[in-house]
Order: structure tokens, then sequence, then C-alpha cells
């Protein structure tokens, strides 16, 4: 039950970027402008595009501009002592006021870029509160002046979309404050990985307090003293039924639920059904919430996704999230929503808030064009983003199968959940050790962790008033937030999880130090299966990460 995705294959491009190559400067432009990290894509390098000309000149465009954040090795390394028990800074996790006041930029840079907008025509021009992210309405005549690009409309696969044919660049005089410029395509856009089972083998449907068991939550106290968020977009009325609905048939707490509307509305409800898979499980494996915050924007496009995230950032109102969506990490970097996102996420950790993203549902291999399987033919050997942002958790999926009882037995890695290794993120500096026995040269390795994902050992979700059996990252992403809830109820120095996680895993450990361990038993290691290129093995891994949840075990390991 995937959503379409209008994910385009920039054959030449990828080419381009993963030789080292840069499309930035693939067309000359005017003198006196300056490079953002907002490439441009040539109409010839969209696979199966049809050009329908340039934009129209009058045609609406909402733009949001990403700012530099200043100081940012500074944060990165107060990230990292945040997590270290034998640092003064443990746990003690900036408030949205301090961040703004050391890390973001001035005031009368800020004003730079919004008197630059509003003198380009601009209107309705908005600075959100952590100041790095600036959000104005205009069309497109307005838009190829202000940044020096060119907007071209294509069709493909029957949607008319349009795109920034030559990069976005910005006067001199704000080089180095303008990141990237959001909104110039169309062709970056998230999707719910949301799977239902094939003929199966073995037809397996799980429940929340059924995954509680399994995973050994149900001997933790309930999630009471947390609050959590998903991050969603459409009409939400629906979705909030069938949690209600899911709640009454599973014998679960009636959870308190706030919306957050994010942008303008939208009515769309084609996305309903992972809504309810990310409230029902997230709230379910949790037990019990303070609130389970909805942040509901406008679409599932890059620049939409962005405001999402800062608002989440911003309020800080919910220590951890789930993005149970993702796009090849080609698109976030081309159009520069990877630089403008990374930051958010790093603001965020700063502030002792973990988001988890599904690591995808096509194996080792990206989808860049219309699906095949395992991300074949049409696919590219990189992740999913935001999953493999160093300041995200990112969620993979496994195979689960349990007792007659009940109770676990074993997992195996699911052979379409995402994981690989990144072209264009570095590791940060808590997982180094755990791929550096992959090989992977300092690039980020993703999943992080891993939960139940196949549909054929998948979840009982409700959607529509009726039960359906669903699975993919997008039900082990918000599994994965749930269990987080439980975990930082009771320990709230936890803060941002990655660290924490990846310090109880030792690289070095096992018979002679060759192999791989775990000194502690927060995780069930998984070591059998594939997803087309990777291997699961001993230890850390590129499809399970360092494996899934042992919760009691997992509370008890984080509390020392």
């Amino acid at each position: 039950m995937s959503n379409s995705r209008h994910h385009l294959m920039m054959s030449a491009a990828l080419g381009c970027v993963l030789a080292g190559g840069a499309l930035r400067g693939a067309c000359a432009q005017s003198t006196g402008f300056v490079a953002t990290a907002t490439q441009g894509v040539p109409v010839s390098a969209l696979l199966g595009a049809t050009d329908l000309g340039a934009v129209p000149r009058s045609q609406a465009v909402t733009l949001r501009l990403g700012l530099q954040m200043q100081n940012a090795s500074a944060l990165k390394q107060l990230v990292a002592a945040q997590a270290n028990p034998a640092s003064p800074s443990y746990g003690q996790f900036l408030t949205p006021a301090q961040f703004v006041q050391g890390f973001t930029p001035g005031t009368a840079q800020v004003d730079s870029v919004v008197a630059f907008l509003k003198g380009a025509g601009f209107h309705h021009v908005v600075v959100e509160q952590d100041g790095l992210l600036v959000s104005a309405d205009g069309n497109a005549a307005q838009a190829e002046a202000a940044f020096n690009t060119k907007l071209e409309q294509v069709l493909v696969g029957g949607k008319p979309l349009f795109v920034n044919t030559l990069p976005a660049q910005v006067p001199a005089a704000l080089g180095g404050l303008v990141t990237a410029v959001l909104g110039l395509n169309t062709v970056g856009h998230m999707s719910a990985p949301l799977a239902l089972p094939s003929p199966p083998q073995y037809l397996v449907s799980y429940n929340p307090t059924q995954f509680q068991v399994i995973y050994n939550a149900n001997t933790v106290k309930p999630a009471t003293r947390a609050s959590i968020a998903i991050m969603a977009e459409g009409d939400l009325t629906g979705v909030l039924t069938d949690l209600r609905t899911e709640e009454t048939a599973f014998g679960l707490p009636q959870v308190k639920v706030i919306v957050r509307p994010v942008g303008v509305a939208s009515t769309d409800v084609s996305g309903a059904d992972e809504w309810d898979l990310d409230t029902q499980y997230s709230s379910g494996m949790a037990q019990s919430l303070r609130v389970l915050y909805a942040y509901d924007t406008t679409s599932l496009s890059d620049s939409d996704t962005a405001l999402e995230f800062a608002r989440w950032a911003s309020d800080d109102r919910a220590k951890g999230g789930s993005a149970s969506f993702g796009e090849c990490e080609i698109f976030p970097y081309i159009d520069g929503a990877m630089t403008v996102d990374d930051q958010i996420f790093l603001e965020a950790a700063a502030q002792g808030q973990t988001m988890f993203a599904s690591a995808g549902d096509t194996g080792s291999f990206c989808p860049v064009g219309p699906a095949g399987v395992n991300g074949v033919p049409l696919g590219a050997p990189l992740v999913n983003y935001p999953a493999a942002s160093p300041y995200v958790v990112g969620v993979g999926g496994t195979t689960l199968l349990t007792n007659a009882d009940g109770s676990y037995d074993t997992e195996v890695a699911w052979n379409t959940g995402g994981g690989g290794i990144s072209q264009f993120e570095t590791a940060p500096s808590w997982q180094e050790a755990a791929v550096s026995v992959l090989s992977t040269t300092g690039t980020r390795g993703v999943p992080d962790v891993a939960m139940d994902a196949d549909p054929n050992s998948g979840a009982t979700v409700y959607v529509g008033g009726a039960p359906e059996t669903v699975g993919g990252t997008s039900l082990s992403s918000p599994l994965a937030l749930g269990v987080f809830a439980r975990v930082v109820s009771i320990n709230p120095k936890l803060g941002f999880a990655a660290p924490r996680y990846y310090g109880l895993y030792n690289p070095t450990g096992g018979t002679g130090g060759v192999l791989p361990s775990y000194p502690k038993g927060g995780f069930h290691d998984i070591i059998v299966g594939n997803n087309g290129l990777y291997v699961s093995g001993p230890g850390y891994d590129l499809i399970t990460g360092l494996g899934t949840f042992i919760v009691s075990q997992l509370t008890a390991d984080l509390a020392k």
C-alpha cells in the first residue's frame, strides 16, 4: 500500500555526483551571485520526462531558505558530551532559547535575508523560531530573478512537476549565510513505505500488547512521563478515530493527542493508513504517554517536511519523534534539503530530542525510478533520507518469529529492509567504531537499529475502522519510538539516543578481540539474512544495525 512516488532518476546527474562532479557548476551563470547547496536539474537528466516549457511567470511558489548555523562544530562536540556520563555536560540539554542565543545567525544577518526577499517581491516572509529557516511566498518570475535560476515544467508518469534547471544562487552579500533554497522543484518528495503482506509462508499479525511482550517492554514501566510526536500530513480526522478504535480493541489506555498544524492545511487522506500505523504503534508500544503530538504538514515535499522538522525542534515539546517516511538520499542532496534538515536534527539532538526514521523497504538499493524488485532495475546503491542523517536514528527491519506462547523466538533480517552506506553523509563519532568493522571508510552506515517490519510478521492496524495487516519499516520506526518513550520516561537524561545506543556496543570484543560483541544485553544481535548487497552478521551490520531491542535490559543498561 505504498504511496505513489514521483521519484525521478536523474541518471546523468547521479553519475556526476557519485563520480565527484558538481552539478551546480554545470551551467554558467551571472557574476555577482554565489552558489547554495540547491543544485540544478537539467530536464534531459530526468528519466522519462517530457519538457512542457517554462513555468508560467505568475505561478505561485512557496520557498524556504535554510540559513547557516553558527558554531556548528562546538554544537557537535556538545552533543557527544551530553551522552557521555563522565562529562560535566552529561544530560544537560539546551533549551530552544539557549540554542537561539548561541548557535543561530545574528539578528542583522536574518534581517538581511528578510529584506532581500521583500525587496525581490516576496510576501508573507516568516522566520522560524530557531532562526534556521525563512519561508516566503511569491511567483515563478520572482524566484527566477532572485535566485538566478530557471524553472521548467515537466511531465513524468502523468504527473505535472517543475524543476529548477539551473542551480539556486544568492547575491554575494548573502553568501555563506543562505545554505539552500527549497521549493524550487517538486521532484524531492518523501513517501511512506507501508507494505501489505504478499502471499505468505507464515502470516502473523501482532498487536501492540503482543509487541510489548515479545520485546520485553511489558516489564518496564509505561511511558507516563514522556511526550512523543509523529510527523504526518493531510487530514488526520479519521486517523484520530482509528486510534480510539485500536485502543478499545486491544485494551489500551486512551492517549492524549494534540495535532500541531504546520503550514497550509491539506485535505489529503492518501497517507491516512500510514498515520494510523504511526499513532497506534508508537503509543501502543509506550502503553501510556503524557501527550502524543501529531505534526501535520501540507505535503511530503522536501520543503514542507523541513518546516515540519523545524517546528518539532523549536517547540521542544516531544523528546522523541518518528518520520516513518523517506526518499533516496540523492534528492535531498541535490535540492539542498539534506543541508537544511541536518542542521535542524543537530539542533534537536542538542536539546535532548531523538528523531527515528524508516530505513526503507527496497533493500540495499534506493528507489529512484519506477518501482522494481528490491530497487532493481531502476535502483542505486544509496540509502534513504532522513534515516541517513547523522543526527537521526535510522530504523531497519526484521522478520519476527515467536513461540507458541507468544514469547520471542528469533528474528532474521527482512530481505527488503533498507540499509547500506551513504554516499553523502559521514559517520558521527559514536558510530565510527561500529562501521569501521565493515570498512565503510568513515561514511554513515544505515540503519542504526531495527524492529519487526516484514508484513508477513506484521501488525494489525485499524484503517477506516477496520483491521488490516501491514508492515514495512513504517512499522519499525514507530515501534522504536515507543521503546524510546518508555526508556526516556524512566531516564530523562537519555536525550539523543544514538550515542547512548552505540555506547552499549563493543566492536573489539569477543574471543581474541576478533568478533564484535555486546558487553551489555540491550539488543538482540540479528545474524541471519540479507537485503541484496549486504549480509547480516555478528555485531553491527547494514541491515539491522545494532539489532532489535530487549527493552527491559536496554532500560537497565542505559541507566548505568
